[in-house]
């Protein structure tokens, strides 16, 4: 993708995330759904603004890259450290029910079972992400 291109994409997807984020916010979804729906929204299977997903993927590599320096720098390893048992206890037996009960989802839907595996599993962990700042968006609320 030429420079032109990508900004081109970068401003469309700022314009899109503006006016999708407040849209979910009045409507009580949070800013995490609007971002999906603005990127279903101008993606290939919407209005198809952007067609060649491929294209893109650097982009989402660099918003992945600034996520995770993000999290490093409010991640209090004290506090994790006295958290630990929670952390892999109780989140570890919910990423893996909710991986569970996806896969059989898929497998229910006809997809191959080693399909079905990676799909639950990914499915989990992005709903895990998910399900935790839904609930950061409600306890900022006034």
């Amino acid at each position: 993708m030429e420079g032109a291109d990508l900004l081109m994409a970068g401003t469309l997807f700022l314009f899109a995330a503006v006016v999708a984020v407040p849209l979910a916010a009045r409507l009580g979804i949070g800013a995490v759904l609007g971002y999906l729906l603005a990127g279903i929204a101008i993606g290939p299977w919407g209005l198809g603004f952007i067609s060649d997903v491929d294209e893109i993927l650097h982009f989402s590599e660099l918003g992945v890259v600034f996520l995770m320096f993000i999290i490093g720098l409010e991640l209090n390893p004290s506090r994790l450290w006295q958290l630990r048992r929670s952390i892999f206890g109780v989140g570890a037996a919910q990423v893996l029910l909710s991986a569970a009960v996806l896969a059989g989802l898929l497998m229910l839907a006809d997809f191959l079972w080693q399909a079905a595996i990676v799909g639950g599993i990914g499915l989990a962990m992005s709903s895990t992400a998910m399900a935790l700042q839904l609930m950061r968006e409600k306890r900022n609320e006034p």
